[in-house]
């Protein structure tokens, strides 16, 4: 039967890609937002700068900035050697679509791609200058130079898709992406960012990738069901009848494109301690914008739950980008079976 023998999660977001130098374009694009969420408001910049008493101007210094995006690097890079170390035989990464593949015409809630390979395409220059301030100069980093196939596992896909029917969970089936933003049938930045910066690009593991809805309205799932449906998926993982060894991945998040620091600490203690209850009960307008993304969390912390697999922080970083408190909450946690390893990859937490 199959195993589950490593979990990572891992924030994708695009300072990560970016020399700090440049964060400010990101910081511009905030500044025109009239939306920014934060804790169940959406607010301009100037209101959330006065409702945060423009807090955060010391964190913009550029040698603070510069060490933070250091310590993420070295946080992906520590992710990328624990699953090597793994010897895994495929990964279930799961992850949210930015409408760069599903878009209104179908949104499923939940979808799995059991199709044998999965196309992985660089983008065209047209592609890059589309793009909003800030974004050309990271999503690079997620894509080839040239074109490639990447493999998938096609029948642990279809088992995940048969047994979490069987669990109640209709997820939709997808063996060829649709065209897509890109129309190039390829797969989006949040498994791109796995493959390409975590996994360094010339990996040959066979993935399975699981959609969220994490962003979209009517139908973006609640934390409970994020976390019944990770649950489900975990134990379809083991019911598999091959001897696989299978890390699960989530991609995405934590809080942005506003900074929720308490959220952030409090969901990874939440991982930590395998709290259920605190990752099934986050309300819906806290799940919004950027910081929906933490529904991919909350599923692979569901399908953690019945493994020997426990979570540790490898490290958090609130990377901000102007003085009303905006970016990102990095995050990086790794689930591994510490008695099995008898030692594990872990850097502490800092500040």
């Amino acid at each position: 039967m199959a195993q589950t023998v490593l979990g990572i999660g891992t924030s994708h977001a695009p300072q990560l890609s970016t020399p700090p130098e440049e964060w400010g374009q990101r910081a511009r694009a905030d500044r025109r937002n009239p939306a920014l969420a934060y804790r169940g408001g959406d607010y301009s910049f100037d209101q959330l700068n006065e409702l945060r008493n423009a807090a955060f101007a010391d964190e913009l210094d550029l040698e603070l900035q510069r060490e933070r995006h250091a310590r993420a690097r070295a946080a992906i890079d520590e992710l990328g050697r624990t699953v090597r170390d793994s010897d895994v035989d495929v990964l279930v990464v799961v992850s949210s679509d930015h409408k760069e593949i599903f878009t209104d015409e179908l949104l499923p809630a939940f979808a799995v791609y059991w199709g044998d390979t999965v196309q992985h395409e660089p983008f065209t220059q047209e592609h890059l200058d589309a793009m909003p301030p800030g974004l050309s100069i990271a999503e690079v980093a997620n894509v080839p130079t040239e074109s490639r196939t990447r493999p998938c596992h096609s029948e642990l896909a279809q088992h995940l898709i048969k047994a979490t029917s069987e669990a109640g969970f209709d997820a939709g089936a997808s063996k060829e992406l649709p065209a897509g933003e890109y129309g190039n049938h390829g797969i989006p930045h949040g498994w791109g960012f796995v493959l390409q910066q975590v996994l360094g690009g010339e990996s040959d593991i066979p993935i399975v990738p699981v959609f969220v809805n994490t962003f979209w309205q009517p139908n973006p799932p609640t934390a409970r069901r994020c976390y019944d449906f990770g649950v489900a998926l975990g134990e379809a993982i083991r019911s598999f009848p091959a001897d696989l060894k299978v890390g699960v991945v989530a991609s995405g998040g934590l809080s942005h494109f506003v900074i929720d620091e308490e959220l952030d600490r409090g969901f990874l203690k939440a991982l930590v301690d395998s709290d259920a209850d605190f990752m099934s009960a986050l309300p819906a307008d806290l799940l919004r914008s950027g910081t929906s993304e933490l529904r991919n969390w909350i599923v692979v912390g569901g399908a953690t739950a019945g493994s020997p697999l426990t979570a540790s922080v490898v490290d958090y970083i609130p990377c901000y980008r102007s003085e009303a408190g905006t970016g990102c909450g990095m995050g990086f946690v790794a689930w591994q079976d510490v008695a099995a390893a008898g030692t594990t990859h872990h850097t502490e937490e800092r500040a």
